[in-house]
């Protein structure tokens, strides 16, 4: 349905545009020689207008670039902000910690990791929890634990999952079925099919192929494949998932990381599922750098039970700044008083306004794309309908629309998540927000399909 030509031709207005909005964003890219691809971090890299938008401020759902434009933040730190961006109560609890009581790093616990294990147990139903500062790192410890409790080498993913930069989970379905590195995977270690193996998500016959073959310690999933598109798990998938790694004696990690927008206890809670460990980062330190992971009490305590493993030294894995007072404190403050039940309620309800009102732009211009929510976090794909795999969905992608629908919200003060077409509803977020983002959208689809 898309002429190409005028998508080129709207692609490069826009651009002209960007460049004519943002002159001091790329006089500070391009003065940026220090910096390995002129950025903090490569993925920053990853910009629709040809150099990235240079921040300056932000408050809630709201974000100043060093050019004075503003936006309505969709993307959220790409759910690292997900309770907004410095919500007062993290800002206190930081605050607090800093100039009051002092020690942002310590190697000593405090009262407040009591608090915030207890919460994540009532939100997440796993007994016990260990912090790190990334949910990578978390699935780190977790993946060497599970491998520790089985005495098996691999672990066994979803093909297009998302589980950070661990090494393991770069794998995908490869043409005959069986797994292989990701396309662009950068330095792996060693071949990913030494470490891992993967099926497709929605797909319990291939899974039960791989888990037949007896080498795999644990399931590492997202309950919903979340960064490559939302795909959305079918009926009665995750009670087969279950049923198989039990039959086989793998262990089953949730990674909640990206899901934790399904509710208050991601979607772990929202569907009763029931995992032997639970991975979750980003949102909840409020944008202090956190992460955790959970375990059942049996599995704890096998692992607890082992003198042959070091979990005090370097086996204590999480890093120095792991649990720290601050990360801790920043924790607390999210959960306690941010990403509240109420709150998510209210998060839910704009983002199922969100949904409906994409919806509706696709009905009325016939467009085969298709929306999936979840909870709080909606995303549309250039296909109808919506995929219900990794590999389906990742075929389904369209790199020039995807840059132009972006860089058409950017220069008119929407941004969405910049490596999809993610939006999350922070608890700042307003149906006025929503509905401005689709007047935007509408008219870009308009000028679009002229």
């Amino acid at each position: 349905m898309i002429d190409r030509t005028r998508l080129a031709d709207l692609y490069a207005r826009e651009q002209r545009d960007f460049v004519a909005r943002h002159p001091r964003s790329r006089a500070a890219f391009e003065n940026a020689t220090h910096l390995f691809g002129r950025v903090p971090m490569t993925w920053m890299n990853k910009k629709a207008g040809g150099f990235p938008i240079y921040f300056e401020s932000a408050r809630g759902n709201h974000v100043y670039d060093i050019d004075g434009n503003e936006y309505l933040d969709f993307a959220l730190g790409d759910t690292g902000a997900m309770a907004g961006h410095s919500p007062q109560p993290v800002v206190d609890a930081i605050a607090r910690r800093i100039d009051v009581q002092g020690g942002l790093t310590t190697m000593m616990p405090t009262e407040d990791a009591e608090w915030v294990g207890a919460e994540l147990t009532r939100r997440f139903g796993m007994d016990v929890w260990s912090f790190a500062l990334t949910a990578t790192d978390a699935n780190r410890w977790a993946i060497r634990l599970v491998r520790a409790l089985t005495g098996r080498s691999k672990i066994l993913f979803h093909a297009y999952c998302y589980h950070g930069s661990v090494d393991e989970s770069l794998i995908v379905v490869g043409p005959d079925g069986e797994g292989m590195s990701r396309p662009g995977n950068v330095g792996a270690p060693v071949d990913v099919t030494e470490t891992s193996r993967v099926a497709e998500f929605n797909d319990l016959d291939a899974l039960e192929r791989q888990l037949a073959k007896g080498d795999v310690a644990a399931v590492l999933i997202e309950p919903a494949l979340t960064n490559i598109g939302i795909v959305l798990p079918a009926p009665g998938y995750h009670h087969g998932v279950r049923a198989l790694t039990r039959k086989y004696g793998a262990l089953l990690i949730i990674d909640e990381t990206h899901t934790f927008s399904a509710g208050p206890g991601g979607a772990t809670r929202a569907w009763n599922l029931q995992p032997d460990l639970v991975v979750i980062g980003k949102a909840i330190g409020g944008g202090i750098p956190s992460g955790a992971y959970g375990l059942t009490r049996e599995i704890a305590d096998r692992i607890l039970a082992r003198e042959d493993l070091d979990l005090i030294d370097m086996g204590g894995v999480g890093g120095t700044l792991a649990g720290s007072p601050l990360s801790v404190a920043a924790m607390r403050a999210t959960l306690e008083l941010v990403l509240t039940d109420d709150a998510f309620e209210g998060m839910i309800a704009n983002a199922t306004v969100f949904s409906a009102g994409i919806q509706d732009v696709i009905d009325r211009h016939d467009l085969p794309w298709s929306i999936n929510q979840l909870g709080a976090r909606a995303e549309y794909r250039f296909a109808k309908p919506y995929p219900t795999s990794g590999t389906a969905s990742d075929a389904a992608s369209d790199g020039d629309l995807e840059d132009f629908l972006h860089l058409y919200l950017a220069n008119r003060g929407i941004l969405l998540t910049p490596f999809h077409n993610m939006a999350l509803m922070a608890p700042t977020t307003t149906r006025e927000d929503v509905l401005a983002h689709h007047a935007v959208f509408d008219s870009a689809i308009s000028e679009l399909l002229g």
